[in-house]
């Protein structure tokens, strides 16, 4: 079991930044890959950036060169550092932790954090 809780979500003009914090506990042990989604509304969940435990990062093409996401293991704590925040940013942001094997993977997830970009 893994238990993930979000933090540092808020409104922020366009232009701002802002930065989403994940805490894990629990199994951390079987972690292999944590990551940021968001959905806004009425829209389905989407990738914008992950993290593997080996440091390997990936981002969606919306979020590449404006949002990095890196990991702090002694705090086992995943950020997302937010830039240049448009209004089409505005969405609920979830903190994933993916276990299991490749062929049979298995989400957590925290209960989100709102983000709202304006003005």
């Amino acid at each position: 079991q893994v238990q993930l809780v979000e933090s540092g979500g808020g409104l922020v003009q366009p232009g701002g930044s802002l930065r989403l914090s994940c805490v894990a506990s629990g199994s951390l042990f079987i972690i292999n890959t944590m990551a940021w989604y968001r959905q806004a509304l009425g829209k389905e969940r989407e990738l914008v950036a992950a993290i593997t435990k080996g440091g390997t990062t990936t981002y969606a093409d919306s979020s590449k060169g404006r949002f990095t996401i890196s990991s702090d293991n002694a705090k086992n704590t995943v950020l997302l550092n937010m830039n240049s925040l448009k209004p089409e940013d505005t969405a609920v942001y979830y903190c994933n932790a993916r276990v299991g094997r490749p062929d049979r993977p298995y989400d957590y997830w925290g209960q989100g954090t709102q983000v709202t970009v304006s003005s």
